[in-house]
């Protein structure tokens, strides 16, 4: 009898952690924000084709740091494209990728599901292929409501614009991402910048676009740091005023991600060196973004010739378990404005202390699960420094 009452619970629990490990993964929450693409049935009448062609015309200084940007490739980058079809293609990932209606092949009538991931789909008529291959491109920021919105409202612009409050508005509508499901242990959800600044704050996290106040939205300091200002005209021709850059550099950029970090390598006393990085440029973790991007650190003592004599390597990342939960294991990465330190001990041999810090935009592992044969490199160098010991 006993038995049976144990094979009665056993079995339908190893039925349902088997489901668990072979079931579609579902790692967020589909919230009102983007569980449908932008309409663009109320453009305004002038607008053809909504291309970022069209506002190229008057738009010239803006359109060519757009063509500069992963936004602009954010339908047709390589790993997108086959990170996204490993993962069975989901409709609903399209809405942050390739936001406007006119972008996508089909049109969302309903859901089929409660949490949205199984969309009801029929054909689109307006289905534009070109401006599907703009990603995020102008309109996907600029057009709501009918209205061309912006920083500054101006009625007697050829599309009167229409003034938002603050600008970090337009950029929380991909970038808060909710993973409050009943099978997901997140401390914070992938793609959720926002909710990993409100985290480092220690204030709470809003995990929807619409549960956020303008209080929260003006903190968040998006546009200043991935917008910086320039004075330019807004049109050709115009008037020179302040205005943004519209470039958007994040973990594809070692420029920008050398920004984010204060690294020093000295002496810590006779026979130790002490390499330290502090976070001092964002207001997110560094790195951020996919739990695939991460840090490596390398510190080497190095002979007269340059030849290794100890090496160690430590990894900054976040470490998730995906089946048959989805738990946050643990967190190396670098919070705002803290520091972490690695030292290495000196040997009789050593003539030189070296330190490299790499950033690593995919997990190699995750590389070859996929079948992703990168073009270009997967990883760079944001900081390299050899130091000759004083003997």
């Amino acid at each position: 009898m006993k038995l049976k009452i144990i094979l009665f619970i056993l079995i339908p629990l190893i039925v349902f952690l088997g489901w668990r490990f072979i079931r579609p993964m579902n790692i967020f929450v589909i919230s009102p924000a983007f569980e449908y693409p932008i309409t663009t049935q109320d453009a305004p009448a002038m607008f053809v084709t909504l291309s970022a062609e069209e506002c190229k015309s008057c738009h010239r200084a803006f359109y060519d740091e757009w063509k500069t940007t992963i936004h602009s490739q954010a339908w047709t980058d390589p790993y997108f494209r086959v990170d996204w079809k490993f993962d069975g293609s989901p409709q609903n990932c399209k809405n942050c990728h390739i936001p406007l209606d006119r972008q996508q092949e089909h049109l969302v009538l309903g859901f089929k599901d409660d949490e949205k991931w199984d969309p009801i789909l029929k054909p689109n008529p307006d289905f534009d292929a070109k401006l599907q291959h703009e990603g995020v491109t102008c309109n996907v920021c600029h057009l709501k409501d009918g209205f061309i919105i912006g920083v500054r409202g101006n009625t007697a612009a050829p599309h009167p614009v229409k003034k938002i409050d603050n600008a970090n508005r337009v950029c929380i509508r991909c970038h808060v991402v909710s993973g409050e499901r009943w099978d997901t242990f997140f401390r914070v959800p992938p793609c959720g910048t926002v909710a990993e600044i409100q985290s480092s704050r220690g204030e709470p996290v809003r995990a929807d676009s619409g549960e956020m106040t303008f209080e929260d939205i003006a903190s968040l300091g998006c546009v200043d740091c991935h917008m910086p200002l320039v004075e330019r005209p807004v049109v050709t021709g115009g008037e020179v005023r302040k205005t943004r850059r519209h470039t958007w550099r994040g973990g594809h950029d070692p420029d920008m991600v050398k920004q984010a970090l204060t690294v020093d390598l000295s002496p810590q006393d006779k026979n130790k060196y002490t390499l330290s990085l502090t976070n001092t440029g964002t207001a997110h973790y560094a790195p951020t973004g996919t739990p695939d991007r991460h840090f490596t650190v390398t510190l080497r003592l190095l002979d007269a010739n340059k030849k290794v004599l100890e090496e160690q390597q430590h990894v900054l990342k976040r470490t998730v378990m995906w089946r048959p939960f989805i738990v946050d294991l643990w967190d190396t990465r670098l919070p705002p404005n803290q520091t972490r330190e690695y030292s290495i001990n000196l040997e009789p041999q050593a003539r030189y202390v070296e330190a490299l810090v790499t950033y690593h935009l995919l997990d190699e592992a995750r590389r070859k699960r996929i079948g992703y044969e990168n073009q270009e490199p997967i990883y760079y160098s944001v900081y390299q420094h050899i130091i000759e010991l004083p003997f």
